[in-house]
């Protein structure tokens, strides 16, 4: 799981900072990050993608907003300029379904309670926070064992996966200069590969 993450922030990262023009995706979700044989991560369907200049200002202006529900970043809802952080909070949300199980999507289409498509990717991400903090603010020992998809069992090491959730949390912040760039979460995420 980790492979997947990082091989997706690489692929994220090499678009928003190493392209000649610099790409927004702008529709990271788990239907457009494909798996090869070897089950490694590849960024696809680029229909919504937005090319900025090295000056980081756009050709054109984005006219309405873009992508689904519960992977978009708060600043499509408020109007607010739309920089890398977009994807940076997709790709949050992507690693937390990978992790816990539980699907955004799923989660708009109808929700338990009967509700219709309101801020459920809150809820997922405040039930991960909630856990983590054990309701009382103090990490909670076995929160990831908690919040991990019960399909993985125990097959997989508890401290990487509590890295991995971190890093996702970071990513998924509501404020986006509190959002490290896809760059840093690389980083994180090789620092967590080979150390642990």
């Amino acid at each position: 799981m980790l492979g997947i993450a990082l091989g997706t922030a690489k692929g994220l990262a090499y678009l928003h900072e190493e392209c000649l023009e610099w790409v927004l995706h702008c529709d990271v979700k788990p239907q457009n990050i494909l798996l090869d044989s070897n089950y490694r991560p590849k960024v696809s369907d680029f229909g919504l993608s937005k090319i900025l200049n090295r000056a980081g200002t756009s050709n054109s202006s984005f006219s309405r907003i873009r992508g689904i529900r519960g992977y978009m970043a708060p600043e499509w809802v408020y109007n607010l300029p739309i920089t890398s952080k977009v994807d940076v909070y997709s790709y949050g949300i992507v690693v937390l379904e990978m992790v816990t199980g539980r699907r955004i999507a799923a989660m708009y289409e109808n929700g338990d309670d009967g509700s219709r498509g309101e801020a459920k990717d809150k809820r997922l991400v405040g039930w991960v926070r909630d856990v983590k903090n054990g309701g009382d603010g103090t990490v909670s020992p076995s929160w990831v064992k908690e919040i991990t998809d019960p399909v993985l069992g125990y097959e997989y090491d508890i401290n990487k996966m509590e890295s991995l959730v971190a890093v996702a949390l970071q990513c998924v912040e509501e404020d986006r200069d509190s959002r490290p760039p896809m760059s840093r979460v690389v980083e994180m995420l090789l620092h967590h590969e080979v150390d642990r």
